[in-house]
């Protein structure tokens, strides 16, 4: 027996679960930080680069090959790739990587995503809003994190308590599925979101001049700093390769969390201009709204000396050290830490429920289980693969599993899409299925760019990579002598649910020829 696979209920619905997928709490925190440590406004340049010639053609192709792959019943990269080359009976397995890698991200994003949550209520308890200086409020993160036992926080009481709510709600909005939950829960989220960014971009362009005696100290200068480019930054490569791996990162391509997604589009359901709104509205998000709140606001508050160590302090530092100081300077800082806490669940939260959904599919179409059976196996053994990060977060965990599950698979996964849908399946037949319902027509030039130009621009990236980097990763140079165990222990996880995985692939087809199925 076939079950019926779900749907989406409008094409309004698909698009803003893309978008809800690609605005993340990087558009927010990671954005303004790469921009202001890798050149300011020079960074656009090799973040507009890769983003025509990387973001937007993964994109689509992404697009087409999930249409593509529902068509046949498949929901995930696997049964995606199985069903452009079914006669290499290995390709399915290179489509673990579009299970493992939205996996191993849900794994620790969750437990981030609740500091969120937590910071929202915490703002309005005004737990931390009386705090007026750095160390005060790294000590109120630390405190929270776990990792040291202080004045605000004696263990990790107050964190899990806020996990197990998110997590909760997560699998809540899982459970009732691509239309009752994903999409009911992006289409009132996302513009919540962008009233609450909206809001404060409003407040922070009004900043002015907080402190009189320093005039420079003001929101032009804050922008400029910004903005004003460093073209010198250009001839580094390291700039270019932050540029393509922020695309990677903002766009949720390469992840396998858009391919699961267009899989339940219907054949002749547009994915040129669903695309490319969906993207759009990403960028609306990061660079406007991203790029306009944190780090100019930073400036007005603690001027052009410090503020370059600050926009190199790192993601967490940003958001929960820097910008929380800087609210507490303004009246209604209760409302407006709220707002900028607020802002950053929903965006958490329309990307952890997209991370769960490739591991769910996998489970239904290719099992043939119930949602609510799949929904209960994912939940049960993502909760129990969550606590690593949870507990070992100071020993480098959650860092490893971000390098891994959300960096360096990004990047051979989108490699490997690319070759099999412009090589393998043909560029001829990839135009035509793009364009298949399509309500706009690519420009010709992106036949050209996806064949060559992108898989071109990902095998540098990947062999720069392997140049500079491979030997010292490996062998954990980086690493204090005391976090090399939790280290090693984290990749030998990762081996081993990557072994699973691809074991549940093997006896999912073995099943399938079993019962006389090709697809």
């Amino acid at each position: 027996m076939i079950k019926i696979r779900d749907s989406w209920g409008s094409r309004l619905g698909i698009i803003m679960a893309v978008a809800g997928s690609a605005v993340g709490l990087g558009n927010f925190l990671r954005f303004p930080a790469k921009v202001a440590a890798n050149g300011g406004g020079a960074f656009i340049i090799p973040y507009l680069i890769a983003l025509f010639l990387v973001g937007i053609p993964l994109m689509w192709i992404e697009w087409a090959l999930g249409r593509f792959g529902g068509g046949f019943g498949h929901g995930t990269a696997p049964g995606i790739f199985h069903s452009i080359w079914q006669k290499n009976r290995f390709i399915r397995y290179f489509g673990v990587i579009g299970i493992f890698g939205p996996l191993v991200i849900f794994i620790y994003y969750t437990f981030i995503e609740s500091w969120t949550l937590g910071y929202s209520v915490f703002a309005l308890m005004g737990k931390y809003t009386h705090i007026t200086n750095q160390s005060g409020m790294q000590n109120f993160l630390h405190g929270y994190q776990g990792i040291q036992h202080n004045e605000f926080f004696n263990g990790l009481g107050w964190a899990y308590f806020f996990f197990m709510i998110t997590f909760g709600l997560n699998i809540l909005i899982i459970y009732h599925g691509i239309k009752g939950g994903i999409e009911r829960l992006c289409k009132w989220a996302l513009p919540l979101l962008f009233i609450c960014g909206i809001l404060l971009m409003v407040r922070v362009l009004t900043l002015g001049t907080p402190n009189p005696s320093k005039p420079d100290w003001n929101i032009s200068n804050g922008m400029g700093y910004l903005w004003n480019p460093d073209f010198s930054a250009l001839l580094s490569a390291k700039v270019w390769l932050e540029a393509a791996g922020q695309i990677f990162f903002t766009l949720s391509v390469g992840i396998g969390v858009i391919l699961t997604y267009a899989s339940y589009l219907k054949k002749g359901d547009d994915v040129v201009l669903s695309g490319l709104t969906a993207a759009s509205t990403n960028e609306l998000a990061e660079v406007i709204l991203g790029g306009t709140i944190i780090i100019p606001a930073a400036f007005v508050f603690f001027g052009p000396v410090d503020i370059a160590s600050i926009a190199k302090s790192g993601t967490f530092n940003l958001g929960f050290v820097t910008m929380p100081l800087i609210l507490n300077n303004l009246p209604w800082n209760e409302l407006f830490a709220f707002l900028w806490f607020m802002l950053l669940f929903l965006a958490g939260i329309t990307s952890s429920v997209s991370l769960a959904q490739p591991a769910v599919s996998f489970l239904e179409d290719e099992f043939n289980i119930s949602r609510k059976k799949a929904v209960a196996i994912f939940a049960a053994i993502t909760f129990v693969l969550c606590q690593p990060g949870i507990f070992f977060l100071k020993n480098g965990v959650v860092d490893e599993l971000d390098f891994w599950g959300g960096t360096m698979f990004l990047v051979i996964f989108g490699l490997i899409e690319t070759i099999l849908f412009a090589w393998v399946f043909g560029m001829n037949n990839a135009w035509e299925e793009i364009h298949h319902g399509a309500d706009m027509r690519i420009p010709k030039v992106y036949k050209f760019i996806i064949k060559y130009i992108t898989p071109s621009f990902l095998i540098i990236i990947i062999g720069m990579w392997l140049w500079q980097e491979w030997i010292p990763v490996i062998l954990m140079k980086n690493i204090s002598e005391g976090d090399k165990p939790y280290v090693l222990a984290t990749r030998l996880g990762l081996m081993g649910l990557f072994a699973l995985l691809g074991f549940l692939v093997k006896i999912a087809w073995r099943r399938k020829r079993a019962q006389g199925g090709t697809s």
